[in-house]
């Protein structure tokens, strides 16, 4: 039976599912650029460059303003909220390149995870307190997606019935402000994580899930991180001088992910090394 007050009308469900439709569209998937502080601390002192705020903009103005034909790849970008309000080396917003190229833009929304008590070291996500107000200045600064993401302890005990039915409840409440924010809700699952897999792993992984011939009601695309960003990172080294090969790398893994998405990869043998390297993080904590 139709709910008698219905919380979305139906031109806002209509804008959602818009929106949906072009993050993913035609193979396309997102890119995850929304690495808190202390973790783009962590892969910036693999390649022995200072973490500033100024080091941070840096890297991240070669992923967004490298070769107009990423559209075709990519069709959404999760932002820090350091990285909303930054602006490339001539004082343009990010989030403005990045729209202009058709491609949505999304903002981290959870704010970390806290004990989750009566559990054995499992967790919840913060965020859900002034969430509604976040959500409409961020909807108002550009956003049109939100992302949430809950995590859950695996072991012999884990997880708990009680850390799935609490993370499981945030996340139906973090959906639900989200939307009448007017903006789409990403839960991660769906759209593939590469979770410390090496970046050609984790394409050749999404490759034979879009060729597992089974239904599939929904497209299975990527949100990528360091399966996207690895090799480039690796090429920029903190070097204004090395900007074509940064962002030649990063449009390789994101052409490549394109295609697994539509179950076309085919593997060549030419990755390079670092796309090889496991990017796996022991005790990673999200």
């Amino acid at each position: 039976m139709a709910h008698r007050f219905p919380a979305l009308t139906p031109e806002q469900k209509k804008e959602l599912s818009e929106i949906a439709q072009r993050i993913v569209a035609n193979g396309k998937g997102i890119l995850a650029a929304d690495e808190s502080v202390g973790t783009m601390g962590n892969r910036l002192q693999r390649i022995k460059v200072e973490n500033t705020e100024e080091n941070r903009r840096q890297f991240r103005e070669l992923l967004f303003t490298v070769d107009d034909s990423i559209r075709q790849s990519i069709g959404g970008v999760i932002l820090f909220h350091e990285t909303l309000y930054q602006k490339d080396s001539q004082g343009k917003l990010f989030r403005n390149i990045l729209k202009e190229r058709g491609i949505v833009v999304g903002i981290k929304l959870d704010q970390g995870g806290a004990p989750l008590a009566g559990t054995n070291k499992e967790t919840t996500i913060q965020g859900l307190d002034g969430l509604s107000e976040r959500c409409a200045q961020y909807k108002k600064d550009g956003a049109d997606f939100g992302k949430w993401r809950a995590v859950l302890r695996i072991d012999n005990q884990c997880p708990s019935s009680l850390a799935i039915q609490e993370n499981a409840n945030a996340l139906a409440r973090y959906a639900s402000i989200c939307q009448q924010s007017g903006m789409a809700s990403l839960l991660l699952g769906i759209c593939f994580l590469s979770g410390g897999m090496s970046e050609e792993d984790a394409t050749l992984n999404l490759n034979a899930i879009n060729l597992c011939p089974l239904r599939k009601p929904w497209k299975l695309s990527f949100s990528y991180g360091r399966a996207l960003q690895a090799s480039a990172l690796a090429a920029w080294g903190g070097k204004a001088a090395n900007k074509k090969a940064t962002q030649e790398a990063f449009m390789k893994r994101a052409v490549a992910n394109c295609q697994a998405a539509q179950g076309k990869y085919v593997h060549t043998g030419s990755s390079g090394a670092t796309s090889t390297q496991s990017l796996f993080t022991a005790s990673y904590t999200y």
